[in-house]
């Protein structure tokens, strides 16, 4: 006698299960691949010392990068309470608490378990510089007293030095071209490239105590000192950049001040780029306090009387006093103070104290060079009284200067750098680009992150959503003629 339908049905039930049963197994156990995760992400922490204040930055980037060099966002920005670190030179004590409230953002930021493994690093630029030539010593101790505060924080602390002028121009030069996207980009089929080398913008930087430019010229540069090289993405860069001590906007104001304070007979002071109705008192000594100014008088303990004259004529000749353009006669090749520089060309981003001033006389939009100058003009003839009662009240502490730096910095960029009317309209006056602060910090950290060794990405076995499809309704036959046979079975007892 055969077996019964009902033991024919449980078989075939059964059989059904361990096939599928085993197929589904087969599937997840051979029919994986590696997959990659999503990058880890990094971060880095740069202080920028600068001369008048310093700021904090907080920059990420992925792990694995790009051509070597980390895919960099800005995803912090903080200014530390105080004035710059080389002003603590008579108590360096105090420079470290002046860090402490940045710093507790950017670890607020930054992931716990990253903290280790975060570089941070405090670059001083020129009021440092004007500090060591001063005083050395007093120079070393801050940054000691910089070192031990940071060397305390739970992160990579890379140490406090003081940058080189041509470092501050070409870490903002990378930055810039960075931002804009000119160094590379994401294309709309999915890849990374860089752009072509001729679309590249120079960089005009404008600090309290120095000014850097630099641009990529349209020949070979002459003068080696001039030259920095550097490689990101995958590409190599030479540009052209210098750094003029002495020329930032602060010190370019004092120096000014102090020829009008010899020329003048006495302890009153007529200032022909401050506004007519202005009259101001100051103390003489620290006018002196900088290696940018030329020897004091003896007796600096009396107070200056400044009257404004509001006379920008007379103003840009005592400017143009600041400059030796003679030594740069008949040379084409030449900015002023015998430094070399090639022609400039191309398209060039201005930041820094450049926007501030701009920006503050509406000459951020792109207005030509006639336009600019006669509108500093005009400002600079407009009564004192007239200029405080106009001014919004948060531009109170640089207001009286306004006047002196807007033509300050056109006899730099016209005279010094050799801008003209035909290329005057290719300078961008910029705060920030691409949501990011323009400054030499974001170029240092895309630099050091050619140092920082990528990482594999991390790879996990996994089903391909087919294979993972398939086994699924495997699985679920298995589970169907299993509880099918169990059912044939209960059944057939029962009978």
């Amino acid at each position: 006698m055969g077996p019964t339908r009902k033991q024919r049905v449980f078989t075939a039930l059964l059989g059904t299960a361990a096939v599928s049963g085993l197929t589904a197994l087969l599937l997840i156990l051979v029919g994986t691949i590696n997959v990659l995760l999503p990058p880890d992400t990094k971060f880095g922490i740069v202080f920028d010392a600068g001369s008048s204040h310093t700021s904090l930055f907080v920059y990420q980037w992925p792990a694995n990068k790009e051509n070597n060099t980390g895919m960099v966002s800005q995803a912090l920005a903080c200014q530390a309470k105080g004035s710059g670190i080389s002003s603590y030179a008579s108590d360096p004590a105090r420079v470290g608490e002046s860090l402490q409230g940045c710093l507790e953002e950017a670890l607020a930021l930054i992931p716990k378990a990253k903290h280790h493994e975060t570089p941070m690093f405090l670059g001083a630029t020129a009021g440092m510089r004007l500090l060591s030539h001063k005083n050395r010593s007093q120079a070393e101790d801050v940054f000691a007293a910089v070192r031990q505060a940071l060397g305390q924080s739970p992160v990579d602390f890379r140490g406090a030095e003081l940058l080189t002028g041509q470092d501050e121009g070409a870490f903002g030069w990378i930055t810039i071209n960075y931002v804009l996207g000119l160094l590379v980009k994401y294309s709309f089929s999915g890849e990374w490239i860089r752009p072509l080398e001729e679309t590249l913008v120079g960089a005009l930087d404008m600090g309290g105590a120095s000014t850097q430019i630099t641009f990529v010229p349209g020949g070979p540069i002459l003068d080696k000192t001039t030259q920095a090289t550097f490689r990101l993405y995958g590409a190599d860069h030479t540009v052209y950049t210098h750094s003029y001590l002495c020329f930032g906007r602060d010190q370019a104001l004092s120096r000014l001040l102090a020829e009008l304070v010899q020329a003048s007979p006495g302890l009153l002071v007529r200032h022909p780029c401050y506004h007519s109705g202005y009259r101001g008192t100051l103390a003489l000594a620290p006018l002196y306090e900088s290696p940018c100014v030329p020897a004091a008088p003896p007796d600096l303990s009396q107070n200056l009387t400044v009257e404004g004259m509001g006379n920008p004529g007379a103003c840009v000749e005592a400017l143009r006093k600041l400059f030796n353009f003679s030594s740069c006669d008949g040379r084409e090749d030449c900015a002023f103070a015998g430094v070399y520089q090639p022609p400039v060309q191309g398209q060039f981003y201005a930041f820094s104290s450049f926007y501030y001033t701009f920006h503050f006389l509406n000459l951020t939009s792109k207005p030509s060079l006639s336009e600019a100058n006669a509108t500093i003009w005009e400002f600079c003839l407009r009564p004192w009284k007239l200029v405080e009662e106009s001014a919004p009240p948060d531009q109170e502490p640089w207001l009286r200067d306004y006047c002196a730096s807007g033509l300050y910095f056109l006899t730099l960029l016209v005279e010094g750098y050799g801008f003209s009317e035909q290329t005057w309209g290719g300078i961008e006056f910029r705060q920030q680009a691409g949501g990011t602060d323009v400054g030499w910090t974001l170029g240092y950290m895309l630099n050091l992150t050619n140092l920082i060794p990528a990482e594999a990405p991390a790879q996990r076995r996994a089903q391909s959503s087919g294979v993972w499809t398939a086994a699924v309704v495997f699985v679920g036959l298995t589970l169907a003629a299993t509880l099918g046979a169990v059912g044939v079975q209960l059944l057939w007892l029962q009978d």
